[in-house]
């Protein structure tokens, strides 16, 4: 794969960058007029979408940061964007453009005050895996086989004004308008910030692997502090091949059910007795080991969960609560989806919206076993978001709603949900983590 000698650090420098892509985007829908003369409509958006898909990826992956999270963000929205969109950038979970060696060198001097070979017997300043926000090189030390994992230079410092050039495109695809919108680009940033402080993340990792060592086939890597800094963490290299690796050739239904199992216990088991939560659930935060094993990557993204909303949020997943309208009109106000001054318009609409939604995505927990193989389930939701994403009635309305703790708890679900799907499992004991 091709490496990258510098990395846009400025705001001008990357502001410049996404105008060039935005010129790109432009020159595409010209070809997309033509193309509408020669083929059907359907033929041409989807080549549309490939195009603008593939230049928007390119751009980001040379910014990196902020600006490529947001991409891996929403390539776990599979219900709201287009196929085309989600393959591409998809590749930004585990697989960018990395850093070459002389920068890698150059970056970790900076960051640590000495070369790799001054830490370690031995240092690989190839990367074997590349992120959003950083990269990971292999090492040994006392014989032991190591991962050290490097933020890319400037990452940290762009953060807002990556957020900044992307919030537009965020309030018209999501349809957030209004002066309080701001909450959820503050919740988004401060995540953001915590995840490039690595010191917070080893802390994290650490918490986590100790609360979570009683669920069985579930692995940790062992985090050394010592060899370890704001922008540099070393850890154990786990053997293991990538989630998405092991679903796309995996044929056993019980090597399915059994990580599947461990994955569900493992989301239950911080949500409900830790109340913080790994909230960043994609392919590459997970190995599987040959033993299979589930290997827990990454906690730069936890996300602690308040009282004020753990609670009437997990009361609307009991359907005597969602089938009960005064209650449930209660804790859609407890949430922040409806709103004192809603016209009456919209208060029928986004009860009506979300009484549909949460009667739909809360099936899980409406029974002692799940099938999370079912395709007709993540069909209907699937053409749920799709259809409310499309609906013109609600393109009028204020789409900022809900608590900003929506953010990051609906992405938890969604990846967990996503991921449980392309395993395939089946037969998953819902409340099995009460047992631990």
């Amino acid at each position: 794969m091709k490496t990258i000698d510098s990395i846009p650090v400025s705001k001008i420098q990357r502001a410049s960058k996404l105008v060039t892509t935005g010129a790109k985007v432009g020159v595409n829908y010209l070809k997309y007029y033509g193309d509408k003369l020669t083929k059907t409509e359907d033929q041409a958006r989807a080549t549309l979408n490939e195009n603008n898909a593939e230049d928007i990826y390119d751009s980001l992956k040379q910014l990196k940061g902020s600006a490529l999270k947001v991409a891996q963000m929403l390539s776990m929205e599979k219900s709201i964007l287009p196929q085309a969109y989600v393959e591409k950038f998809s590749l930004s979970q585990f697989s960018v453009p990395p850093l070459s060696p002389a920068l890698v060198l150059k970056t970790f001097k900076n960051y640590f005050g000495k070369l790799p070979h001054e830490l370690y017997d031995s240092f690989n300043s190839t990367s074997v895996n590349a992120a959003s926000i950083g990269q990971v090189h292999v090492a040994e030390k006392n014989g032991k086989k190591l991962a050290i994992k490097i933020q890319y230079p400037g990452i940290a410092q762009s953060i807002a004004s990556d957020l900044a050039l992307v919030k537009p495109i965020a309030m018209k695809m999501f349809n957030i308008k209004g002066k309080d919108s701001d909450k959820y680009f503050k919740e988004i940033e401060g995540k953001l910030i915590e995840e490039t402080n690595y010191i917070l993340e080893v802390q994290q990792s650490k918490e986590i692997a100790l609360a979570c060592a009683l669920i069985p086939n579930l692995l940790f890597p062992q985090y050394y502090e010592e060899l370890s800094s704001e922008r540099i963490i070393t850890m154990d290299f786990m053997e293991g091949e990538h989630l998405s690796e092991f679903t796309a050739r995996n044929k056993n239904q019980e090597a399915a059910n059994t990580l599947g199992q461990a994955l569900w216990d493992f989301y239950m088991f911080q949500i409900h007795n830790l109340r913080k939560v790994h909230a960043d659930p994609h392919p590459g935060n997970f190995l599987v080991s040959k033993r299979v094993e589930l290997i827990a990557l990454d906690f730069g993204c936890m996300k602690t969960i308040p009282d004020d909303f753990y609670i009437p949020y997990f009361e609307l997943a009991k359907p005597e609560n969602i089938s009960n309208k005064a209650y449930f009109l209660t804790k859609l106000y407890e949430l922040e989806i409806l709103k004192s001054n809603d016209s009456k318009e919209e208060l029928d609409f986004f009860t009506g919206m979300f009484h549909e939604l949460l009667s739909l995505f809360t099936q899980p927990f409406h029974a002692d076993t799940f099938d999370f193989s079912d395709a007709d389930f993540f069909g209907k939701i699937t053409d749920l978001g799709q259809r409310y994403s499309k609906n013109t009635e609600l393109r009028k309305m204020n789409g900022n709603r809900g608590s900003k703790h929506f953010i990051y708890m609906n992405r938890t679900f969604f990846g967990l949900y996503n991921l449980m799907f392309d395993l395939k499992a089946k037969d998953i004991e819902i409340n099995n983590f009460k047992n631990l």
